[in-house]
Protein backbone atom coordinates (compact mmCIF):
# COMPACT_ATOMS: atom_id res chain seq x y z
CA UNK A 1 0.00 0.00 0.00
CA UNK A 2 1.46 3.25 -0.83
CA UNK A 3 2.32 5.20 1.98
CA UNK A 4 -0.19 8.11 1.25
CA UNK A 5 -2.95 5.74 0.59
CA UNK A 6 -2.08 4.26 4.13
CA UNK A 7 -1.79 7.66 5.79
CA UNK A 8 -5.71 8.57 4.35
CA UNK A 9 -7.07 5.43 5.48
CA UNK A 10 -9.13 4.82 8.51
CA UNK A 11 -7.94 1.94 10.99
CA UNK A 12 -10.06 0.25 12.79
CA UNK A 13 -8.68 1.42 15.75
CA UNK A 14 -9.17 4.62 14.98
CA UNK A 15 -12.74 3.78 13.99
CA UNK A 16 -13.31 2.71 17.70
CA UNK A 17 -12.02 5.83 19.22
CA UNK A 18 -13.85 7.91 17.40
CA UNK A 19 -17.40 5.95 17.67
CA UNK A 20 -16.65 6.08 21.74
CA UNK A 21 -16.31 9.36 21.31
CA UNK A 22 -19.08 10.30 19.86
CA UNK A 23 -21.00 7.81 21.39
CA UNK A 24 -22.13 6.59 17.75
CA UNK A 25 -24.02 9.08 16.78
CA UNK A 26 -24.01 11.03 13.60
CA UNK A 27 -22.73 14.38 14.62
CA UNK A 28 -25.49 16.16 12.34
CA UNK A 29 -28.43 14.56 12.96
CA UNK A 30 -28.11 12.18 16.14
CA UNK A 31 -29.25 9.10 14.48
CA UNK A 32 -26.61 6.21 14.78
CA UNK A 33 -23.62 6.43 11.94
CA UNK A 34 -20.56 5.10 11.53
CA UNK A 35 -16.70 6.87 11.98
CA UNK A 36 -15.98 7.03 8.26
CA UNK A 37 -16.93 10.86 7.46
CA UNK A 38 -13.38 12.91 6.70
CA UNK A 39 -13.84 16.29 7.90
CA UNK A 40 -11.02 17.01 5.20
CA UNK A 41 -11.95 15.40 2.38
CA UNK A 42 -9.30 12.23 1.29
CA UNK A 43 -9.09 14.03 -2.44
CA UNK A 44 -7.64 16.72 -0.35
CA UNK A 45 -5.30 14.41 1.93
CA UNK A 46 -7.22 14.63 4.46
CA UNK A 47 -5.68 11.85 6.94
CA UNK A 48 -7.60 8.94 8.57
CA UNK A 49 -6.63 9.93 11.72
CA UNK A 50 -9.58 10.80 15.20
CA UNK A 51 -8.81 14.63 14.51
CA UNK A 52 -10.21 14.37 11.20
CA UNK A 53 -12.84 11.93 11.27
CA UNK A 54 -16.54 12.04 12.35
CA UNK A 55 -19.79 10.06 13.24
CA UNK A 56 -22.45 10.36 10.83
CA UNK A 57 -25.65 8.17 9.50
CA UNK A 58 -25.25 6.99 5.79
CA UNK A 59 -27.52 10.19 4.46
CA UNK A 60 -25.70 13.19 6.29
CA UNK A 61 -22.82 11.92 5.20
CA UNK A 62 -23.98 11.55 1.56
CA UNK A 63 -24.87 15.04 2.37
CA UNK A 64 -21.64 16.31 3.60
CA UNK A 65 -19.73 14.85 0.54
CA UNK A 66 -21.80 16.21 -2.24
CA UNK A 67 -25.12 17.95 -0.92
CA UNK A 68 -26.50 21.61 -1.41
CA UNK A 69 -25.87 22.07 2.66
CA UNK A 70 -22.37 20.65 2.38
CA UNK A 71 -20.54 24.06 3.20
CA UNK A 72 -22.74 24.32 6.16
CA UNK A 73 -22.40 21.04 7.46
CA UNK A 74 -18.40 21.15 6.85
CA UNK A 75 -19.09 24.37 9.42
CA UNK A 76 -20.65 22.26 11.95
CA UNK A 77 -17.77 19.46 11.15
CA UNK A 78 -15.35 22.24 11.95
CA UNK A 79 -16.70 23.83 14.95
CA UNK A 80 -16.95 20.27 16.53
CA UNK A 81 -13.62 19.12 16.10
CA UNK A 82 -12.29 22.41 17.61
CA UNK A 83 -14.56 22.17 20.54
CA UNK A 84 -12.90 18.68 21.03
CA UNK A 85 -9.34 19.54 19.83
CA UNK A 86 -8.23 23.01 21.10
CA UNK A 87 -5.84 24.29 18.53
CA UNK A 88 -7.60 21.58 15.52
CA UNK A 89 -6.37 23.28 12.30
CA UNK A 90 -6.93 21.80 8.58
CA UNK A 91 -3.46 21.46 8.09
CA UNK A 92 -2.49 19.52 11.17
CA UNK A 93 -4.95 16.86 9.74
CA UNK A 94 -3.68 17.12 6.20
CA UNK A 95 -0.98 14.75 4.41
CA UNK A 96 2.44 16.07 3.55
CA UNK A 97 4.68 14.21 1.19
CA UNK A 98 7.90 13.36 3.30
CA UNK A 99 6.34 13.14 6.64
Amino acid sequence: MHKRTKALAISAQTKRIVYDRDGGLCIFCGRPGDPVAHVVRRSRGGLGVPENIVTACAACHREFDEGIRSAEMMQTAIAYMENLYPGWSRENVTYKKGF
